[in-house]
Parts: structure tokens; sequence; C-alpha cells
């Protein structure tokens, strides 16, 4: 086979096909003519065959049907055979019509003749493509070296994936079985692979050497996903996803293409049915500002409003490079929808108040904030100043330049905090619930957990240290987490800020809590290592102000419900406006004095419930009193 395809050059293809092209002709002589052709069409012979051959040579050459690679024959190389055969063949029976008024009063080529010439003809050329790509597929593969694959889904999907896998990697993998959850399509077969049930995995990984499972529908729950992917995993059996059609190449999907399952992947919910018509009411022709616009949350936030047709985008955020760039996004994704970057810090008053006059926004969603929880134990002065001072220069700003509403993102460290970052956020989300109903402003929170890939996740975290040979740092072997992807946060928040009437604090159903053990182990094995071989995991100890369980409030005493499943809204204290504003009076002044100490006993003044974890400020909780 190599010899074949150093040596052989395109000229003798040409030659090849012009030689079937005879004997296709010969053959459909000897069909029309019942294999005894009679005298007077052997006679005819001497100028029949030259000029089909001529004819057919001619449309091959330019065509450049020779050129095509014979091993990759394709579908469109045989769509491209018929139809350049169909064409010669329509010539030559328009060329009957013209030699039928010559002085010759005859048919050059016999319209029988020239229908089976075409059918054999096209049979021929593709059948001797395809067994020659059949032969060289198995000449070039040794079935020892090759390892079994195993594809999800026994559809449209299913079968593109397999060819892909047959075209790009046949010589290293075999497709030897396909999965599907639709029992009518058990034990039969797609282009001679069987079609098992899932529950059959097991036996399939058991009883072959499979190295690959490919997920190639997105129609799967992530139960599901995570039940194939732990029993893959137990068998040493990497798990592969298709991308979506609009990440291939061309329309074609490549096998490079299929990479290996992220844990983002595994700890996805379904998908969520949002109130699409709520939320473009409150968001189509109007003028939207968001804090924080460069951030993870804020980015996502924005991507989400452009298809309800805001009028016109209003970004704040003190990342310039991160800002930029997301204005060329939103350039791309929709030019016809204005965008106005600000770059500014939202303590910074007087820039803010320039800012809310200039850009005379209706609706505020405000995700600036300072979040790392061992950064701001150490810098309570900094949490006051932007989660808490600048949230408060934010909603005023609101009130008087006459805000529809105002949505502010939280954390659920604001539940029973544990940090000085939870207990900042508590007295902001406290400001800013007092605050509404004192003017036209609705004021609406929302909480949630981690939010994976975002800015300081722990996953992002673990795959760096994974690259780098380790090892994974958790800080306790028991602690969990509740986890949520950003696009699944950000439409939350909208449908949140469509449905609330003012002074609610929205909490979202972060679904089953995660140990974070568990995690960093799910992400060796997905990265094909073995924990204590390739990499191993140490535990630091809990940082400071970091909670070993976080809590979400999802319990029936202490939430009300709401039309969406998944969000809930929190009975939270109410708080005096007057009292809450002289608190933060309080603090404001600690604050510029740089009294660590004495801002965090403000803080456990307003927030009672906040009790230092591992912290410095620990001391401090047997003295506070109300």
């Amino acid at each position: 086979m190599n010899i074949i395809r150093s040596f052989l050059p395109r000229w003798a293809i040409l030659g090849i096909d012009l030689f079937f092209c005879f004997c296709s002709l010969t053959l459909a002589y000897e069909l029309r003519f019942n294999f005894s052709i009679p005298a007077s069409e052997r006679v005819t012979f001497i100028y029949v065959f030259p000029f089909v051959l001529i004819c057919r040579g001619f449309s091959f050459y330019i065509t450049g049907l020779y050129k095509n690679i014979i091993r990759y024959t394709g579908s469109r190389d045989v769509v491209q055979m018929v139809l350049i055969l169909s064409a010669v063949s329509s010539f030559f029976a328009l060329s009957n019509i013209v030699f039928y008024y010559t002085p010759l009063k005859r048919f050059i080529v016999p319209y029988s003749i020239i229908i089976i010439e075409c059918f054999s003809s096209a049979f021929i050329l593709i059948t001797v493509r395809m067994l020659y790509k059949s032969i060289y597929a198995e000449a070039t593969i040794f079935s020892k070296n090759r390892r079994s694959i195993i594809i999800y889904g026994a559809n449209d999907a299913g079968l593109i994936t397999k060819r892909a896998v047959d075209r790009d990697a046949g010589s290293k993998y075999e497709v030897i079985a396909f999965l599907d959850e639709n029992k009518k399509t058990w034990d039969k077969r797609l282009e001679g692979v069987t079609i098992h049930s899932p529950d059959k995995l097991k036996e399939l990984l058991e009883e072959n050497n499979v190295a690959h499972l490919v997920l190639s529908t997105s129609d799967i729950s992530y139960e599901r996903k995570n039940e194939i992917t732990d029993i893959c995993l137990a068998y040493n059996t990497k798990v592969l996803n298709v991308p979506p059609i609009n990440h291939w190449i061309n329309g074609e999907l490549s096998f490079k293409q299929i990479k290996k399952v992220r844990i983002e992947d595994l700890l996805e919910r379904d998908l969520i049915v949002l109130d699409k018509d709520k939320i473009e009411s409150q968001l189509k022709n109007k003028t939207v500002l968001i804090t924080g616009a460069a951030g993870s949350i804020g980015s996502e936030i924005v991507r989400q409003i452009i298809p309800y047709n805001p009028k016109k985008l209003v970004l704040v955020d003190q990342a310039e490079s991160a800002l930029y760039e997301l204005q060329l996004e939103i350039n791309e994704m929709e030019p016809s929808i204005p965008s106005k970057v600000y770059l500014a810090d939202i303590c910074n008053q007087n820039r803010m108040d320039s800012i809310f006059h200039d850009a005379q926004p209706q609706i505020v969603f405000h995700a600036a904030a300072y979040k790392h929880v061992p950064v701001m134990e150490e810098n309570p002065m900094e949490a006051i100043n932007v989660n808490v001072l600048g949230t408060r220069a934010l909603a005023n700003l609101s009130v008087k330049c006459g805000v529809d509403t105002f949505v502010m993102v939280s954390t659920d460290k604001a539940i029973n905090p544990t940090g000085v970052m939870g207990a900042s956020k508590r007295i902001a989300e406290i400001y800013v619930q007092s605050l509404n109903g004192r003017e036209k402003t609705k004021f609406i929170t929302t909480r949630f957990g981690n939010v994976l890939g975002s800015s300081g996740s722990v996953i992002p975290r673990f795959r760096q240290q994974i690259e780098k040979g380790g090892p994974l740092t958790i800080t306790h072997s028991e602690i969990t987490r509740f986890f949520m992807t950003i696009p699944e946060a950000c439409q939350l928040v909208l449908e949140a800020g469509a449905i609330g009437k003012g002074g609610e604090v929205f909490i979202f159903d972060m679904g089953k809590s995660v140990k974070v053990l568990d995690l960093a182990k799910k992400m060796i094995q997905l990265s094909g290592l073995t924990l204590d071989k390739d990499i191993k995991i140490v535990f630091t100890g809990l940082r400071p102000g970091e909670k070993l369980f976080e809590e979400l409030l999802h319990t029936s005493e202490n939430t009300m419900p709401t039309h969406h499943p998944l969000i809930l809204i929190a009975k939270v204290n109410e708080y005096d406006f007057d009292t809450i504003s002289s608190y933060i009076n309080e603090i404001a002044v600690l604050a510029c004095n740089k009294d660590d100490m004495n801002i965090v006993r403000k803080m456990k003044q307003i927030v009672p419930e906040y009790i230092s974890n591992n912290s410095v400020f620990a001391e401090l909780d047997k003295k506070v009193s109300l």
C-alpha cells in the first residue's frame, strides 16, 4: 500500500478511471444485446468508444476528479462523481439529437447504452474507490495496537462521531459499541456496530480494552453523566465530550476536537427554564448599568442582557484590560447595542455621581465587590470601603437618579458569616434592604455560592496545580462547598431582578453540596493521573474566616417559594433605615482611622450572628454585646 501511495501518479489514476469506463461501456453493450452483439453494432465501436472515452476523460480532467485522494473518499467525492457522469451522459443524449440531423441519420450512442453505461460506470468507479479505501485502512491498521472506543448516543451525532474516529484516528482506535437510552435501538446495528443499553457499560469495559467513552450527545442528564464517568474512571477509561456543532471546524467534526470531560461538565445541572417574557419586559429598551462589569459574574450578566435588546449598556469597572476586552466582545456580539465604558472605582463617590448623571441608568446590577475570604480577613478596612460604603454610595445614587431597579449580587457567605468578607456583604444587604420603599427604586438582593470558573474558584486553582504536577492543596478533609456555573448564576440573577417587587433577598437552590476532597480526587482521575502515585493531596488547615460547611437557608422555616423552583426568598430580619445608617456612619469613621479591631467589633454589633472562625478576631466574640 505504501508503494502504491508513493509511486502511483495522478495521471495513472486518470488512466485507471478511463479503463473502468471502457469496461463499463463494453459491459453496457453486452447487457443490452444479451451477450451477443450484432455485427452491425460492432462496426460502430470504431467511433463510439473513442467518443465516449474522450468525453469521459475530458470531464475527469477539467473537474480534477483524478486528483482526489482515493483512501479518503467520502460522500462529497461520491456526489461529485455521480454529477460528472450524469452530466456527460446527458451530453451523449444531446449529441444523439445533433447526429440524427446529419447525413449519418442515426444516433452516435444508443440511448439504452447511455443509460446502462452511466449506471455501470458510477457503480464500478464508486465501488473500486470504496474497496481500495477499506483495503488501505485494514492494511495500515495493526489490530493488536488498536484500542476500543464506546460512543454514548446512537443518533446522528453518534454516527458523525464514529465517522470522525474512523477518518482521523482509525489506525489507533476502533468503535466497538454504541450506548443509547432508547430501548427500540438496543441490539440493532449502526454502520456495523451494535447498539447496547447503558446498563451494559460495565460489562463492555470488563471485556474490552476501552480507551475512551465519547459522549456524542448533549441530551443526557447530569446524573447519568456523573454515573457514566464514575464507572469509566474505575476502569481507567477516559471520558470525552463532543463539542457543540457551532464549534466544529467548517461544520465538520474532527477527532482532535473531541476533548476530555471537565469537572465543570459534571457539576452542572439540567437546563434552567426562565420566564423570558418577564426578563425582556424589564430590560428591553432600558439603560442598564453593571458594576464589576469586567469580572466573571458582571461580564456574564452583560452577555445575557444583550439578547433582550437593552437601549444602552453602561459598564463600570476598574480593571482596564478586562473592560476593554469586554467592550470588544460586545461589539462583536451585537454592534447595534450602544455601550459606554467607564474606568472607575465605585468607592470614588464624585466619579460615580458623574457616571450616574451622565448615563441616567434605569436598572443597576451591582456585581463589584471584594470577595476573597483570607484577603479580606487581613484587610477589614478595604472590605468596608468597597463592599459596604461602595454599595451604600451606589444605592443612594440610584435613589437620587430615579433608578427603577437595583439588583445587588451577594454571597452565601453572608449567611451566619464567619469572616470579614461575609459580614461586610451582609451589612451591605441590610442597608440595601432598609432603603427599599423609601423612594420608587426597588432594591433586590441575590445570594449564591461558589461559581465555577470565577476568579478565586477552587477548580481553576486545582487545574493549575495539576498542570504543575501538584500537590493539590485543600484546607480541610471534610470541607464542602456548593457550586454553580457562571451562566446559571447570572440567569437566576436576571430572573430574580425581573420578578422582585423590592426588599427581597433571593437565594438560589444550589443543589447538593460537594466535598472538595472528592472534587480534587475526581479532577486527578479526569486528568489521567493516579492519586499518591503521580500527584498528592496536601491539607493546609482552614484559612482565617473560612467556613467548613456553607449554608443557604434551604428550609421551609426560613424561606418562601417563588414561581421558579430554583429561586427562594429568604426570611431575614429587617432593619430600620436610620439605625443602620447610623451604624454604617460609625464604621466608616473607624475605616478612615484604619482601626481593624474596632471595625470588626462594630461589624459584630451590626451582624450579631457573625462569629469569627480561625481568626484573630475570634477574641471579640466573647466581648461583644448588643
